[in-house]
């Protein structure tokens, strides 16, 4: 009997979870798209001229090991283990594929998820936003419009004035500390 109420309870969980991440997913792209105003002249927010395209071996040569699995092979860190979920300091995050300024210290948040968390961009014409169905979850990946390298995944349920959590690897980026 207990082993059949575990079971059910399991399939409750999931089917909660499953209802959840897919809601949230046209949420997310929603709110994006109420704050979002890209300049139609663009291709995903960046001339393509700006563009960087490099080959695998490039990349492998300028980004460290780490950074070459977040930023190119979409991985991840472990939350609470990055340098940056914690940081402070006033200034700017920067992508550590190209350089590009992405989010600036006055945008982020502690959202207790153990990775930077901020309520928007500097620009959204300077991020690319693309479903993710990956691992039995919707959600929208955020990445690099300059160099494509994945920074994390946003979500809608961040502080207002937006509404959005986007959530990036400490890896993926680069923290320019500002003068006083």
């Amino acid at each position: 009997m207990m082993k059949s109420v575990i079971g059910f309870l399991s399939i409750i969980s999931i089917a909660s979870l499953w209802i959840y991440f897919n809601h949230a997913d046209s949420t997310t792209l929603a709110k994006i798209n109420n704050f979002s105003k890209p300049d139609s002249t663009k291709h995903n927010g960046e001339n393509m001229s700006d563009k960087v395209i490099k080959s695998d071996e490039e990349w492998k040569e300028e980004l460290s090991p780490e950074e070459y699995r977040i930023l190119r092979e979409k991985g991840t860190e472990r939350a609470f283990t990055g340098k940056y979920w914690d940081n402070k300091d006033l200034g700017t995050y920067i992508c550590a594929g190209c350089g590009k300024e992405l989010f600036e210290s006055d945008t982020k948040f502690d959202s207790g998820c153990g990775w930077p968390s901020y309520f928007e961009p500097i620009d959204s014409a300077r991020i690319i936003y693309k479903d993710d169905s990956s691992y039995g979850m919707k959600r929208t990946e955020v990445m690099c419009a300059k160099c494509d390298g994945h920074l994390g995944h946003v979500f809608d349920d961040g502080p207002p004035p937006t509404g959005l959590r986007y959530c990036i690897n400490s890896g993926s980026m680069k923290f320019i500390k500002k003068e006083k």
